[in-house]
């Protein structure tokens, strides 16, 4: 499945220049992600602007597929991305490009549960209990199975008229290593204690 990584965007709150490029353990946190998605044994598509002219050279130097959207917003972006590399009816997965704990596991049980499921979309989620005890932070929050969840920045449509909704399956999923979203300098030392003890042996 195509899967289009969302790395346009200026990343003003964390402040330390283009997001998908800050390092954690000594690796943009962008490659984490595509890593997760090819090992899961999905084609990457990073998805950057103007505003992420540095992203942009990271991913031609590594030979990694681009696209170079407007930097209009998030759901533009996608929506262009997705006219013009997406067939009509095929599925495909978006993704924010600031979760380094993303790993093809999970990607495949949100596939999986998807496909069970049936529907045309799927979006992710976690208990804001989960993120809060974890030190994250979020300023959006829905009701998901009964419990107050923040969006986990993984998503499955599928390509078609995108001004038409589509039945979703909102998947709630019990996994700290997707509290991670990475927003704050806080969240992002947070991120660092967690994966760099695991790289120590």
């Amino acid at each position: 499945m195509l899967v289009l990584i969302m790395a346009g965007g200026k990343g003003s709150r964390l402040r330390m220049g283009e997001k998908p490029l800050v390092t954690i353990c000594g690796r943009p946190m962008l490659s984490y992600v595509i890593d997760a998605f090819e090992s899961a044994g999905h084609e990457v598509v990073v998805v950057a602007s103007h505003r992420t002219p540095y992203t942009k050279n990271w991913c031609r130097a590594r030979g990694i597929t681009l696209y170079a959207a407007e930097g209009l917003g998030y759901v533009e972006d996608i929506r262009a991305a997705a006219e013009d590399l997406v067939v009509e009816g095929t599925p495909f997965f978006t993704s924010v490009s600031d979760l380094p704990c993303l790993a093809p596991d999970i990607i495949a049980d949100v596939e999986d549960s998807w496909r069970r499921a049936g529907t045309l979309a799927c979006s992710t989620w976690v208990p804001r209990d989960l993120c809060e005890e974890h030190g994250c932070r979020t300023q959006y929050t829905a009701m998901v199975d009964d419990t107050v969840a923040c969006p986990a920045g993984i998503n499955i449509l599928t390509a078609g008229d995108p001004d038409k909704p589509q039945e979703e399956l909102q998947l709630l999923l019990h996994d700290r290593r997707l509290v991670f979203n990475i927003n704050t300098r806080e969240e992002l030392v947070l991120v660092q204690e967690y994966l760099c003890r695991k790289r120590i042996p």
